[in-house]
């Protein structure tokens, strides 16, 4: 059985269709990336997967357990929500807290873990990412990218079933882009399973077990990203990568 199982995701705003009945399985410690042009409903997949944004219709099937998407019960949401963790494109860390603490509080609030054993796991965490050297250091005086690596230990310290991720690099300068890909690529080599939006196609290509591309709401192509950017067989698919220059000199896209 799959980890992961989205079945007829649905949403719209007004009359415009973001996602149009959209069936996805993911299995454990897959690392699976969604590209495709901006206003495709890669960003709002993420979102309706813990009901930060509810959709007219689908459900979710994580670990055995189903939900309903469209269900207005707190007890569900909440449940569904142990499941995953969010990092976002704009960190969204506590300014009030600084980064150990940050770490903590999910821990400590969400698990009741108590106080020491959850300092212990934040510690580790953020030795993972390289902020061992800020842990009281506040949000203000981080980085964007070390704001990120802090985002990332807080998420991954939740042990989640599935880690979601929301184009963790697009509000970074681009000599900050690299530490964070960096993280990333180590959770995944410690067998996470994520779930990613990205525009970064060189941290697609080498992260990535297997590629999604979305295209007006729906799954046009999937495959690995062998498959993907060597051969790609649909067409819309090949325009968007002649569009990035993947498809011209894909060499550039390797790291």
């Amino acid at each position: 059985m799959s980890l992961l199982e989205i079945r007829g995701v649905s949403k719209k705003y007004g009359s415009n269709v973001v996602l149009d009945n959209v069936d996805l399985k993911i299995e454990k410690g897959e690392v699976v990336a969604i590209i495709g042009p901006s206003g495709t409903g890669k960003s709002t997949l993420l979102r309706c997967l813990n009901l930060l944004e509810k959709p007219e219709k689908g459900e979710i099937t994580i670990n055995g357990n189903t939900y309903n998407l469209t269900s207005k019960s707190a007890k569900e949401k909440l449940e569904l929500r142990h499941h995953t963790e969010m990092v976002f494109q704009q960190f969204n860390l506590f300014k009030n807290k600084n980064a150990l603490e940050n770490v903590m509080e999910g821990l400590t609030v969400v698990k009741k873990i108590p106080k020491e054993e959850a300092k212990k796991r934040a510690l580790l965490e953020l030795e993972k990412v390289g902020m061992s050297d800020r842990l009281y250091h506040f949000p203000k005086h981080l980085s964007g990218g070390q704001q990120q690596r802090v985002a990332i230990a807080r998420a991954l310290a939740m042990d989640p079933e599935l880690l979601l991720m929301d184009e963790p690099t697009s509000a970074l300068d681009p000599e900050l882009v690299n530490e964070v890909l960096l993280t990333v690529r180590r959770a995944a080599k410690e067998g996470n399973t994520i779930l990613l939006v990205t525009h970064e196609m060189n941290f697609v290509k080498s992260v990535a077990s297997r590629i999604i591309f979305l295209e007006s709401g729906k799954i046009v192509a999937d495959g690995t990203p062998k498959e993907i950017f060597e051969d790609p067989s649909n067409e819309r698919l090949k325009a968007f990568l002649r569009n990035i220059n993947m498809l011209e000199d894909p060499d550039n896209y390797v790291i």
